[in-house]
């Protein structure tokens, strides 16, 4: 992991991030893709996902037994190699989610489809139930396995890993992504919750 003391940005930085765009970690034919709401602001400045402080998909990551060790954002670009991409519903950065517009989740759920035929992931994970249920019309969604597919795409929504998600502490957030893991086949690389308890279907 990377031990270098994170730079706080400057509220200059955070203004002037507002007009830029994360670029995707993506490549073709990855086991998952996984899909965040929209950068936050922290992590456009730092120009790699989820680099807001306090945000746990890091470490869930690790502890679901996707990553061999804990990684940070810094080096996201780790994660192709495991077979995981990232992208977003929507690519604006914002403070907060809340002040995305309906349309832009609408029109981030067309983009979604054109980029996972496109790119071929076997599996599109969206981090967080609001976001999916927004981008593709599907209020009554939970977590866990979707019936959408897009192409041959299987689609999973997990628990949103911000750490404002009470619902969710770290221990739950992890036993979730624990459960996509196992669905996918993809192996325990980190052997910190196992197998056992996780089933291949939610």
């Amino acid at each position: 992991m990377n031990d270098t003391p994170r730079h706080r940005p400057t509220r200059a930085e955070l203004d002037a991030a507002r007009g830029t765009r994360l670029p995707d970690l993506i490549a073709d034919d990855l086991t998952v893709l996984l899909v965040g709401i929209n950068p936050g602001l922290s992590s456009a400045v730092a120009g790699h996902h989820f680099a807001t402080p306090g945000n746990r998909l890091w470490p869930a990551l690790y502890r679901a037994g996707f990553t061999p060790r804990l990684i940070d954002a810094a080096e996201e670009n780790r994660l192709l190699d495991l077979g995981i991409g990232i992208t977003s519903i929507v690519h604006r950065p914002t403070s907060r989610a809340a002040e995305l517009t309906a349309p832009e989740y609408v029109a981030g759920g067309r983009h979604l489809r054109e980029l996972v035929l496109a790119r071929r992931p076997a599996w599109l994970a969206l981090l967080g139930v609001t976001g999916y249920r927004a981008a593709f019309n599907a209020p009554d969604a939970t977590v866990g396995r979707q019936s959408l597919t897009i192409g041959t795409t299987q689609v999973w929504v997990l628990p949103n890993p911000s750490g404002l998600n009470a619902h969710y502490p770290p221990s739950a957030l992890a036993v979730e992504f624990a459960k996509l893991r196992v669905a996918t086949g993809l192996p325990d690389r980190s052997a910190v919750l196992g197998n056992g308890p996780f089933p291949n279907r939610s």
